[in-house]
């Protein structure tokens, strides 16, 4: 087991280059099933939960490696087994859309619940619905969802949420549907778009994404690609939180501004200067940050995996904010480390209550969740004195890099075993 060590008060200098997105791989690459052939990926995070979605992929027959220039290779040609190793599928959400996947282009498949970070109800009732409505039979027995279909059928969906993962799975499967397929009322992620780039790019008939209005018209087969993984948007905004809270001075390279204009919008908002350039985006701030108020929406909202480190940010800013989290209804869990580190934070059902304070100070804390965690290593670099933060296996699931990256920032953080004694300075 490994901590994170962090001596807080040094102001983030200099450039991080963001890598490839998680939820963008996510998708992607369970889509790659659908293809017969090699398909090439750039781009794509060396992250816990993507290593374990390879591993399924790897149980049920696929080759997937990483080549020596990082880029991915994945060959479903020889698929051996349409039933997918349900433990691993009960650690991770994404792995769901395999279900769908799977009944497009075999007929059947087998596929547990999901599992993924503790932030509050997640159901896949819309995933389930849209499937039955385009002609999957599904049975629900043991934890596990059993489906048949001989082949899917082109239909209208409407979504009651714009589920972003539901959207996504529903599309990847509407691929190999007969006739047109209509999906309402859907997710406009960036991570939407470039899933529905990847799938034309292969052949598929897919427009309208970026709307809340997708039409897919079903082809025969997919073929092979090579596909770009577009950059972390969530990383870019823990980034603009990290030098923000630290009164830095940092340069994001590799970063779509248009991908994060509700974060950079908050943060110019809170005092932040945020300029944007060709070839990134530049974070400072000298002053003391300014309360706001916060309302977490689907895209173009404000995205829910943003609010954690922001709230994080705000509990430092002078005034009292409000954010209100109307995605995840447990989502605030993580708080209560921050509270540890002398956040004052009141959290009133979906409403979070920040009071900003002059100063936080370090405190041993753990990772509730993936964000919570990116939230609580935000708060340690402004701390004064040492936090230590523990359940590191929720961040690996997302951020590749973090400790490094902070570290070539100018953060004095190291990731160490929980048994080393004492502080271990940087060199």
């Amino acid at each position: 087991m490994e901590v994170i060590r962090i001596n807080g008060g040094y102001p983030l200098k200099g450039e991080v280059r963001i890598g490839g997105s998680k939820n963008d791989a996510l998708a992607v690459i369970p889509a790659s099933l659908l293809i017969q052939g090699v398909s090439v990926l750039h781009n794509v995070p060396h992250i816990s939960d993507v290593e374990k979605l390879l591993e399924i992929l790897r149980s049920m027959g696929a080759s997937a490696n990483f080549r020596s220039d990082g880029a991915l290779e994945i060959d479903a040609t020889h698929i051996s087994t349409t039933e997918t190793p349900h433990d691993l599928v009960r650690q991770m959400r994404a792995s769901f859309n395999l279900l769908g996947v799977l009944l497009a282009r075999f007929g059947d498949a087998s596929v547990a619940m999901p599992g993924g970070c503790n932030i509050g109800t997640r159901p896949v009732n819309f995933h389930i619905k849209g499937l039955e409505s385009l002609g999957a039979e599904l049975r629900f027995e043991h934890g596990i969802y059993n489906g048949k279909a001989a082949r899917l059928k082109g239909a209208n969906l409407y979504l009651e949420f714009p589920s972003a993962g539901a959207t996504q799975h529903l599309m990847c499967a509407a691929c190999y549907a007969e006739g047109e397929t209509v999906i309402e009322n859907c997710a406009q992620e960036p991570e939407i778009v470039n899933l529905a780039h990847y799938l034309n790019a292969c052949g598929g008939s897919i427009s309208g994404m970026g709307t809340p209005t997708i039409t897919i018209h079903g082809v025969s087969s997919l073929h092979p690609a090579e596909f770009n993984i577009i950059p972390d948007r969530l990383q870019v905004g823990t980034y603009a939180v990290a030098a923000a809270i630290t009164g830095g001075n940092v340069k994001i390279i590799n970063a779509y501004p248009d991908h994060c204009r509700p974060v950079l919008s908050k943060l110019q908002e809170i005092g932040v200067d945020v300029k944007t350039s060709e070839d990134g985006i530049n974070i400072s701030r000298k002053g003391r940050l300014r309360a706001t108020d916060i309302k977490t929406m689907p895209h173009p909202g404000f995205p829910t995996d943003m609010q954690q480190p922001f709230v994080a940010l705000l509990s430092v800013a002078e005034g009292t904010s409000m954010v209100t989290e109307t995605v995840y209804e447990s989502r605030f869990r993580y708080t209560t480390e921050l509270q540890r580190m002398g956040a004052d934070i009141k959290v009133e059902g979906p409403t979070a209550v920040i009071s900003g304070v002059p100063q936080l100070t370090g405190a041993p804390v753990s990772c509730t969740d993936l964000r919570g965690g990116a939230a609580i290593v935000v708060a340690g670099l402004a701390a004064h004195g040492e936090t230590r933060v523990s359940e590191l296996d929720h961040i690996d699931r997302g951020y590749e890099n973090f400790v490094t990256n902070l570290q070539l920032l100018g953060a004095d953080i190291i990731r160490t075993p929980l048994e080393t004694p004492g502080r271990v300075p940087l060199a």
